[in-house]
């Protein structure tokens, strides 16, 4: 009886979770690339194989069927968004179905230990093994690799270089792994900090500050002379200067030993192994994307022990400072390699590939020599120099196909041995599939475009279709490399401002506008000091009057497109602004921590500070005060629609305004909503047939489950829209389509932008 009464009960709860959840279909809005796609890893035999890392936003696999890159780490929830940054990936040269996954984000000590994640069906499903140190998928260093590889010889032994733990071995497929012991101590010492020097420029300082290394950078296994059942000849990568940065094993990893004869003016950033026996190894002064100020390219004949510099362009201290950031090697022709430079001085488009066929005695500039770019696939990066090559590959399968990372994803060409005959090779975006953009702000407007975009990084994006690339992004002049806030008018939408950081570094244009929905736009006239970059953006229901809440600055109030500001008289430096829908003089802002409501009637001239009163009011740290708030609320939001209708989004509670509590009264009364445990992100959409109230949005924890909720009735009851399939690690933002019931729109913190709309039954 007990038993049947227990199955009961497993059933009513199922039945009961299974109407809180609703099924969504989810689509990425196109950007393409937008993120540092660190490492591309092709499998060496099996053709078509090949996997991205980048560097926060997770890893993808290559589709033949569909010729996109796949996710692979999309499951991934928020208590483990620090494993959304991918150190390094290495695949099974024997069986091309096993990859390995190395994840973590930060080493700093408030960040958990990462994570081997190993799969036998192509990162389809994985296993997980929690290691006791950390990674850096978003550190000095994420370009270099690959830290992670498995033995040619035997597939259960894998070796693993971390950054400040050594070398570490696995001999059962990465089920477990432990410290190699008889590996050198490779810890780098601290650097003294340079004495002040007086009447000198930050920018000088900051060229004099002492940059440290990444720890090991490569693991290579030399498959060529193993005759045992695991290969004895492995070579490691450390960066370090100025002392030895490469060891090798001759008896599969028992003893290790300095290569005699290495240069060590400079630190190791990537190497390739040919089959005819030589190692090709990079070096910098810096692991990257610091500034590097030297660098060389050199080989090892590793049956002779001999070294050669093969430096197809040499550095010139003081004149010509940069370094070399990747090498690969044509499987096919051992004697065929192509090298990347980074941080190489000059116009634009100075960044260089060079390209040998005979071993490095000669080289040819693969872009110097008119290389060709095409930007239908990803028209936002047609201004943006190339930048970060800190991986480039041959195609193991394919002399004429290879491809070289980027800051904003990646280009590949299928003509590579075009240079050989001194014809152009052409190159076009190779991360369609790849979304790797942290969105700062949406915006949907009523009208126009379905959505707006503030991206980190890479300016602001009118989509128009969504399942297309953006045909302006940071290209639409004035260019804002960053852009942190974005905003329509409610009742002219045709109305759009965003500010940021201006790409070309003209401290006027980090404020511009659009007055025909995003079509063109414009710089204003004036900013409100010089030093006014980023912040958030209010624009009044009728869109005449904006206000900026500049980085570390007040707000600033301008009735004239940007001609003229004025302080905003009343408010606390720093404090975010928004807009009533409905009453265009109308403006709200707050502080939780103190719990004041500020509130303007009269265009945001002067606002008047009301207590705020949270009923029943939380007991702990609820309501603005937690001090690590990751999930980037403690916000208010207006309704659409309704004017004086506010909600409170903390971090750890929702609250709505009584009635009441109008611009004439004493305090501001909100009432407490309960179920609503976390919030990450707040926002509304369309209202559902039959009802008048707009639906509202949550990224958060609702009744202690995790995930994307909607609700249909004023927060009375929630219902999941997304799945554990659909997590994307850390998501911020959240805009629900005022003209699409159900549609909703959100930004992740590495993952691009998605869209989701109700599953067709």
């Amino acid at each position: 009886m007990r038993l049947r009464l227990f199955a009961l009960f497993l059933l009513t709860t199922s039945i009961a979770l299974a109407q809180q959840q609703t099924p969504y279909s989810w689509k990425s809005v196109q950007i393409v690339g937008g993120g540092f796609v660190d490492g591309v890893i092709f499998h060496p035999t099996a053709p078509g194989v090949r996997y991205a890392r980048t560097d926060m936003g997770g890893a993808y696999r290559w589709s033949a069927a569909t010729h996109r890159w796949q996710p692979i780490l999309d499951w991934i929830p928020y208590k483990d968004l620090n494993l959304m940054g991918v150190e390094s990936i290495a695949v099974d040269p024997v069986d091309p179905n096993r990859v390995y996954l190395a994840c973590g984000t930060y080493t700093n000590p408030r960040t958990p230990n990462g994570a081997i994640l190993r799969s036998n069906d192509r990162g389809r499903i994985f296993q997980r093994t929690d290691v006791p140190f950390k990674f850096g998928g978003n550190e000095n260093g994420r370009g270099n690799g690959e830290r992670l590889a498995v033995d040619p010889h035997d597939g259960r032994i894998l070796y693993l270089g971390t950054r400040h733990d050594g070398l570490w071995r696995s001999q059962d497929r990465g089920a477990t792994f432990a410290r190699v012991t008889s590996f050198p101590d490779v810890t780098e010492a601290p650097a003294p900090m340079p004495t002040p020097v007086a009447g000198e420029t930050p920018e000088q300082r900051w060229r004099r500050m002492p940059i440290r290394g990444s720890g090991i950078v490569f693991v290579r296994f030399d498959p060529a002379d193993s005759k045992t059942s695991s290969t004895q000849n492995l070579y490691v990568g450390v960066s370090l200067m100025n002392q030895p940065n490469l060891f090798a094993s001759h008896d599969s990893g028992a003893t290790w030993q300095p290569i005699s004869g290495e240069p060590t003016e400079y630190r190791p950033t990537r190497s390739a192994l040919s089959t005819d026996g030589f190692l090709y190894v990079t070096y910098g002064t810096a692991p990257g994307p610091t500034r590097m100020t030297n660098g060389a390219v050199w080989k090892l004949n590793t049956r002779t022990g001999e070294w050669t510099d093969i430096t197809p362009d040499h550095p010139a201290a003081g004149k010509k400072e940069f370094g070399y950031a990747a090498v690969s090697v044509d499987a096919a022709h051992p004697r065929t390699l192509i090298v990347s430079s980074f941080g190489r001085p000059g116009s634009a488009g100075s960044e260089d590939i060079f390209r040998s066929t005979d071993a490095g005695a000669t080289w040819k500039p693969i872009f110097g020599s008119g290389g060709q770019y095409g930007y239908a696939l990803a028209p936002y990066v047609k201004p943006t120099p190339i930048h970060w090559l800190f991986d480039i590959e041959i195609d193991p399968a394919n002399s004429n196909h290879a491809v070289f990372t980027t800051g904003y994803g990646g280009w590949e060409t299928f003509d590579l041995t075009a240079a050989d005959r001194g014809q152009p090779t052409h190159w076009s975006a190779l991360a369609s599939g790849i979304e790797e953009t942290v969105a700062l702000e949406l915006d949907s407007p009523p009208q126009g475009a379905h959505l707006l975009t503030a991206i980190g990084d890479y300016g602001s994006f009118v989509h128009w279709d969504l399942d297309h690339p953006a045909p302006e992004g940071a290209s639409n002049p004035p260019r804002l490399g960053n852009t942190s806030g974005i905003a329509s008018a409610a009742l002219r939408p045709e109305v759009i401002v965003r500010v940021g950081v201006n790409a070309e570094h003209k401290p006027a244009d980090n404020i511009s506008y659009s007055l025909d929905s995003g079509h063109t736009w414009k710089p204003t006239t004036a900013a409100p000091t010089p030093q006014s970059r980023s912040g958030s953006i209010a624009v009044s229901a009728d869109g005449a009057t904006w206000v900026w809440t500049p980085e570390r600055q007040p707000s600033y109030v301008t009735g004239d497109m940007g001609a003229t500001w004025k302080p905003a008289q009343g408010l606390p430096t720093g404090t975010r602004v928004i807009a009533d829908p409905v009453e265009p003089r109308s403006f709200y802002a707050v502080s939780l921590p103190t719990r004041t409501l500020y509130r303007s009637t009269d265009g945001a001239a002067s606002f008047t500070a009301q207590p705020v009163d949270l009923s029943p009011s939380p007991t702990g740290p609820a309501a603005g005060g937690r001090g690590d708030n990751r999930g980037g609320q403690d916000r208010i939001y207006a309704t659409p629609g309704r004017a004086n209708d506010l909600w409170l989004a903390a971090f750890d509670g929702l609250y709505h305004a009584l009635p009441s509590s109008g611009s004439h009264a004493a305090s501001v009364s909100f009432a407490y909503l309960a179920g609503v445990d976390e919030i990450h992100a707040f926002g509304f959409g369309k209202a559902a047939s039959g009802k008048s109230y707009p639906a509202l949005y949550l990224v958060g924890t609702v009744k202690g489950q995790p995930g994307i909720f909607r609700s249909t009735d004023e927060a009375k009851t929630w219902v999941r829209i997304n799945d554990d399939q659909h997590q994307w690690g850390l998501v911020l933002q959240i805009a629900g389509d005022p003209r699409i019931y159900g549609r909703v729109y959100v930004g992740t913190h590495g993952r691009g932008v998605f869209y989701g709309d109700p599953a067709r039954r």
